[in-house]
């Protein structure tokens, strides 16, 4: 008989797969979690996301993006026979941890990835300010440069003043649509 190495306390994992299969990953394993052989052992496994902002064809989009590429988060309590079944999930690379010993997620890390999971609406991070001279990369004004003249921080959009024609025009545009000068 096999001795196991693992105390079997509950606690959450990080898993790698190979990048593009984190939800086959997950949902082969949310699949067993409901089967009595697993029962009180692996409880469930998640791919950590949160809500961005993208522009495409000029049109902004909410959509859900991974926090951690290549990764998958499994609540567990870890023995010799929930390593193995999770470890021989097809798509899983290996457990993180200490060479070859798992280690759990910390409480507090979980408790974040949650929190960055379950905001509903997008956060907008504006790294510009009033003044700085940026280049227009989407959009009808795509090549233009400007100077930021507003920000809006709570919409993401920025005031530009664009110079057409001989004079400077206010423009609206979204912060994605924008990028620094080098």
């Amino acid at each position: 008989m096999a001795v196991n190495r693992y105390d079997g306390t509950q606690a959450w994992y990080a898993i790698s797969t190979y990048s593009g299969y984190e939800d086959k990953v997950a949902d082969s394993i949310n699949q067993r979690v409901g089967t009595n052989e697993f029962e009180g052992k692996i409880f469930g496994a998640i791919v950590p996301k949160e809500k961005r902002v993208e522009i495409k064809n000029g049109k902004r989009k909410v959509v859900d993006r991974k926090i951690f590429q290549g990764y998958v988060l499994v609540e567990m309590c870890l023995s010799d026979e929930t390593w193995y079944i999770v470890r021989n999930t097809p798509g899983v690379t290996g457990f993180i941890g200490n060479g070859t010993q798992p280690t759990p997620v910390s409480e507090k890390e979980i408790n974040e990835i949650r929190k960055r999971m379950g905001v509903e609406e997008p956060k907008f991070t504006v790294n510009y300010e009033i003044g700085e001279v940026i280049s227009i990369i989407d959009g009808p004004f795509k090549g233009f440069e400007g100077a930021i003249s507003e920000i809006d921080t709570t919409k993401g959009k920025l005031k530009v003043m664009v110079s057409m024609f001989g004079r400077e025009t206010p423009v609206e545009l979204d912060a994605l649509q924008v990028k620094q000068l080098q």
